[in-house]
């Protein structure tokens, strides 16, 4: 006998899918696949991803983040990040002689077709999503003689005019609540009949397994914390979502130094998950955390499979 106090014991349970998604991951290695066939510095305009542990992981390899252009020097290789960038920023490369490739995901890419496709039918365009969002200010600059109306709430939806009720379409961002996005195109069409929706859900799929990964635990655990960062859009949504389930406490952190142990207290059932642009390594990190405080269970609790890929940009490979 040690004389030692034994640690309470404790239950993680593991939201999955959870982490990375498949435009992440293909974000990422656009920028690795150019460091290794350029060499540094490649030069990368905004984050890749909202993620601070990728975004310093590819500074230690040589990758240089930028906000503007105007920052990379001549003849410099640049790539835009995943979230999409406005036409006008592939435009000014070109005017510039940079080599550029483009990091945005396809599930965000076939949101800015589907906006250039109502345009030309003549449909007026309104885009649900989060203002000042780097998804929506790209989407939004797709069209730029075409302005794109935002709704982000309920209210908003309420209040709209449209120029022509029968002409009118909507998209929306691709990393917002299901739940939340649900009730606004409700509004949107109760109001206006005719009004046009996507073929295809525009909210990715790794958006909204995640978020039902997440309900399927916040019933279960006294506390839900989720690793993303306080910019990332689904992150933020996988709080709200958790919050929303009834679990008496949702905090987002970066990294496990990030949490709370005095908020926490002694939970027996705490639910971890991660968003899209979260490695695994950092979920070990918690779990590992926890460890040194609890005799802990860990239970994955699965939700949908995911096998996407995207590929690379031929571009980059030839």
């Amino acid at each position: 006998m040690d004389g030692s106090v034994p640690k309470p014991h404790l239950t993680l349970l593991l939201a999955a899918p959870r982490g990375f998604c498949a435009g992440v991951d293909r974000a990422i290695q656009i920028v690795e696949v150019a460091l290794e066939k350029f060499g540094a510095p490649v030069y990368v305009r905004h984050e890749i991803v909202h993620n601070r542990y990728v975004v310093e992981s590819l500074e230690a390899k040589g990758a240089v983040f930028i906000e503007e252009l105007d920052q990379v020097p001549e003849g410099a290789h640049v790539i835009f990040s995943a979230h999409g960038v406005p036409k006008s920023v592939p435009e000014a490369a070109q005017n510039r002689g940079l080599s550029y490739f483009d990091a945005t995901c396809p599930l965000v890419s076939k949101v800015h077709v589907e906006a250039e496709r109502h345009h030309a039918q003549g449909l007026e365009i309104v885009l649900i999503g989060h203002a000042g969002h780097p998804e929506v200010i790209g989407t939004m600059g797709q069209l730029p003689d075409a302005p794109i109306t935002l709704i982000e709430t309920d209210r908003d939806a309420e209040a709209f005019e449209p120029r022509d009720p029968d002409k009118l379409a909507f998209i929306t961002q691709t990393t917002l609540s299901v739940d939340d996005t649900a009730a606004i195109t409700a509004i949107l069409r109760r109001r206006f009949p005719a009004i046009v929706g996507p073929h295809k859900e525009d909210i990715c799929y790794a958006t909204t397994n995640r978020q039902e990964a997440v309900k399927a635990i916040a019933g279960r655990v006294k506390a839900m914390l989720v690793i993303g960062a306080p910019n990332s859009s689904n992150s933020m949504r996988l709080v709200e979502v958790a919050e929303r389930e009834g679990c008496p406490l949702s905090m987002l952190v970066q990294r496990a130094a990030d949490i709370d142990w005095a908020r926490l207290g002694m939970p027996g059932a705490v639910g971890i998950t991660a968003g899209a642009s979260a490695p695994e390594v950092l979920v070990n990190e918690l779990i590992d955390a926890f460890r040194e405080r609890f005799t802990v269970t860990v239970e994955e609790v699965s939700g949908r499979k995911e096998s996407v890929q995207f590929k690379l940009p031929r571009s980059l490979l030839v």
